[in-house]
């Protein structure tokens, strides 16, 4: 995991570069390197070094031919595989993933993409012929944020970055006020403030003498109608769970200690099981998050797990005490809103695992998307999880002018059925790139790469073809893969229900935490976004908060973090 930087175009400063670098230098602070091209580029890298720790594999990393210059965020998971097919053509001199990437787009072109089984967000600069290529994997697990300024064009791993050299970046008001209204997080190629892009998950950038193109390189929709889903749920579980084996070995590869996150849920659980197939379970740490409240803690469904597999097992405490310094660096860190006190416990695992000296984690992310997890797949109810049918919005605590900026989306529906459609809702557009994002920065904060074995395109296109009754049974979501667990695991386990609460957001925000959302409340007066609210109405509604009205406290933290942010 990386951080990748660069300006194309007549003006590219070798300060500003440095300056963007040192922005993202938590994203790899084993090394940062740069490539000047002037008149025409400056491409940067901060590296995390995770795959041929050699100074070799420094970044940006140069051909043999000295024509093209990298600069690569992520993990190509299946390098080895494609390496032996490259060495007739290319002369490696590295054992790094990095390089067969390189060689892989010099001999395919951007054919290379659709080779690659992995995490990535890349950029190639051809000094021959001064034009660049950038992509992004095809779910956008790995970011890329760009911007056109000065006749340049910038582009980055995090908004902060360009926000370090780019002044003109006011809030995007049309995506804030969508945020406050429909609790969405903008679309695939938008950011919170306006001039700042980002590339989608599964589209590639080309840019040369000003001109940017950009082109879709992943077709979801095609490959999964493509796929035959005929099969006896017998055939399909043996299927999917021969890629998911795989998947897992693949995310494996490492030249530094890897670890896993757990909760007490069927995804992690699963993870836990399979990993130690192939693992010396000794060998294989597992952390998991707790907060003292067994109300919300996960961690006896946790502790009967690692009583079946004897890993070691780290409980990491998040207490109400840490939530306000934890809140302030998660909000400089994540540049945009954030999914609050869950978001800030999770990040004490990544914390706690730097400290042990672990530089990769694995996690389950993605199975709801893709096996229809999800409540509000049956129902008709709220996309946040764990309000039920209550509303989670304030609209009425808006200024009407900035309330009608906000639309709400139509979202493609490229699928003949219901189900279908939601999904690929959550996994393009809503959930998926939301919790990808929140991952990606909270791993990066302590300069550890997250890999999701879950998120293997073949996982996600096959177990998306299957048919609803695969997924949803008697009203039991990710039914398919519950029956997968169920020989490995106890049968409390892989029937459990799925918990939307973690951690008790709801009773903080209105005890231990009431002076620091009152103080955030009084702050949100003094900032740029003063004008979008009736602040009268926002006391009122905290007022009913602190009084018992706290089936949902997505509104509060909404607001708390706009303090935060801005």
């Amino acid at each position: 995991m990386c951080g990748i930087a660069g300006i194309i175009g007549p003006n590219p400063s070798e300060a500003e570069l440095q300056k963007m670098l040192q922005a993202q230098h938590h994203r790899g602070p084993d090394h940062t390197g740069t490539y000047f091209d002037p008149g025409f580029a400056a491409i940067g890298h901060n590296r995390l070094s995770i795959i041929d720790l050699s100074p070799d594999a420094n970044e940006p990393f140069i051909d043999n031919s000295g024509r093209y210059y990298l600069s690569f965020n992520g993990e190509i998971y299946n390098y080895k595989e494609l390496k032996e097919e490259l060495k007739p053509h290319y002369n490696f001199k590295t054992s790094s993933d990095t390089e067969v990437l390189l060689a892989a787009f010099i001999y395919w072109g951007k054919e290379c993409l659709n080779r690659f089984n992995g995490m990535f967000s890349f950029a190639i600069w051809d000094c021959r012929e001064k034009k660049l290529f950038a992509a992004r994997d095809r779910f956008g697990v790995k970011p890329f944020y760009y911007s056109e300024a000065d006749k340049n064009l910038y582009f980055s791993s995090e908004i902060k970055t360009l926000k370090n050299v780019i002044f003109d970046t006011p809030p995007n008001l049309k995506v804030w006020a969508n945020y406050f209204s429909y609790g969405s997080y903008g679309m695939p190629e938008e950011a919170f403030y306006s001039n700042i892009k980002q590339l989608p998950g599964g589209y590639l950038l080309e840019y040369s003498e000003g001109r940017l193109k950009l082109e879709k390189w992943y077709n979801f929709v095609s490959r999964v109608q493509n796929i035959r889903s005929e099969s006896s749920i017998e055939q399909a579980k043996a299927e999917y769970l021969e890629l998911l084996k795989d998947s897992i070995k693949l995310r494996f590869r490492a030249d530094v200690p890897v670890a896993f996150n757990i909760s007490g849920g069927v995804d992690s659980s699963l993870l836990l099981a399979l990993v130690n197939m192939f693992e010396d379970k000794q060998q294989v740490n597992a952390y998991s998050f707790y907060t003292g409240d067994e109300r919300y803690d996960e961690l006896p469904w946790v502790e009967q797990m690692i009583s079946t597999t004897q890993n070691p097992l780290h409980k990491v405490l998040f207490s109400a005490s840490e939530v306000q310094t934890n809140a302030i660096k998660m909000s400089r860190q994540q540049d945009e809103p954030f999914g609050g006190i869950p978001t800030m416990a999770y990040s004490k695992i990544f914390e706690q695992a730097h400290a042990n000296g672990v530089k990769v984690l694995l996690d389950g992310q993605g199975m709801d998307e893709q096996w229809a997890g999800y409540d509000y797949y049956q129902t008709s109810g709220s996309i946040i999880q764990g309000t039920g049918q209550n509303s989670p919005f304030r609209t009425h605590v808006l200024n009407p002018e900035f309330a009608a900026l906000a639309q709400k989306t139509e979202y493609p529906e490229p699928f003949d059925n219901r189900l279908q459609n939601l999904q690929f809702r959550d996994l393009f557009y809503t959930k998926l790139p939301r919790a990808l994002r929140f991952n990606d920065r909270v791993s990066m904060t302590y300069s550890t790469e997250l890999r999701e074995p879950f998120l293997d395109y073949r996982l996600v296109e096959l177990a998306f073809a299957q048919p609803e009754g695969y997924k949803i049974k008697n009203g039991v979501g990710k039914y398919m893969l519950r029956e997968i667990l169920k020989p490995l695991v106890p049968s409390t386990i892989s029937y459990a229900p799925k918990r939307p609460l973690q951690t008790p957001q709801r009773e903080w925000l209105s005890q231990e935490l009431k002076a620091f959302v009152e103080e955030k409340l009084l702050h949100l007066k003094n900032t740029s976004a003063t004008d979008w609210f009736d602040h009268e109405k926002i006391q009122k509604e905290w007022k009913k908060y602190l009084a018992g009205d706290n089936t949902s406290s997505f509104h509060v933290w909404q607001w708390v973090n706009t303090a935060l942010l801005l």
